[in-house]
């Protein structure tokens, strides 16, 4: 079968509205079972994010707080212009807070490194959802889906910090599909997806794979269970080595999905 066919295939099973109650009731549960007063979340102007508003002003309402937190000096002012106009539509709270400075202090007394200070600008960020998350008693909601959250395309304790994770069983051509449902503007459903932890920075680009590839690896190998070999010897169209890419990105990125291990874990109960 074309690895198109088999992603179509996986869409066509996607039911949004029960999707849509799904989410509803498991963020209604969280924030009451956690005692939460309402959630918090940061807000890009990107797919993901725009979704998790989309969900949380219907859920929420006011009691759901947007932060929109460029960093100007990298990130596009198109984003935050998407994002801010989501704000209005939906009528959310939100707060504006530019990390740019914030971003030049910390630089300034650290050794130079584009990655090391990209992943910084992402931990920035997560710091101050978590202030808010504080201030306010909200839970984090996180944006990861399936996809990136299965090869670790996130920054462990920045954008991979959340109390809960509405969207993290939905891959990212599943996001899209569900936020056309939503409603999400068309502008925001087909572009180009990226953490704007750099000038320029491109997820498909710094990956080198396509979603649509990557979505097809991950649900044969994850949620079918196929082996690497097998799923090599499959004809899918995908070329050989974007299949052990992405099956290494998953193999090695294991810690980014897990508790800290704890010394009883390896030494036995103290």
């Amino acid at each position: 079968m074309d690895y198109l066919e088999r992603l179509s295939g996986l869409l066509d099973e996607m039911h949004f509205q029960d999707i849509q109650r799904t989410i509803d009731g498991f963020l209604k549960h969280a924030v009451s079972e956690k005692k939460s007063d309402g959630v918090v979340f940061g807000l890009s102007g990107g797919i993901d994010s725009v979704t998790i508003a989309y969900l949380a002003a219907k859920t929420f309402g006011k009691k759901a707080l947007a932060l929109v937190m460029p960093d100007s000096t990298v990130s596009p002012s198109s984003e935050t212009g998407d994002a801010l106009k989501v704000i209005g539509d939906l009528g959310l709270d939100y707060k504006l807070i530019d990390i740019d400075v914030i971003h030049k202090i910390y630089s300034n007394h650290l050794e130079p490194d584009e990655r090391a200070l990209g992943n910084l600008r992402a931990r920035i960020r997560s710091n101050i959802i978590y202030y808010y998350a504080n201030l306010k008693n909200y839970l984090v909601l996180g944006t990861s889906n399936k996809s990136e959250y299965l090869i670790g395309y996130f920054t462990k304790f920045g954008d991979g910090s959340a109390d809960i994770l509405p969207i993290v069983e939905l891959y990212k051509t599943q996001v899209r599909k569900f936020a056309e449902f939503l409603g999400v503007p068309n502008n925001i459903v087909t572009k180009r997806s990226s953490p704007n932890l750099w000038k320029g920075h491109d997820a498909e680009e710094e990956i080198g794979i396509s979603y649509e590839e990557i979505d097809v690896i991950l649900h044969s190998m994850v949620d079918k269970n196929c082996t690497l070999d097998e799923f090599l010897g499959d004809v899918t169209g995908i070329p050989k080595k974007d299949v052990e890419k992405i099956y290494q990105m998953y193999q090695n990125t294991q810690h980014k999905r897990i508790l800290p291990e704890r010394a009883g874990s390896i030494y036995g109960d103290f």
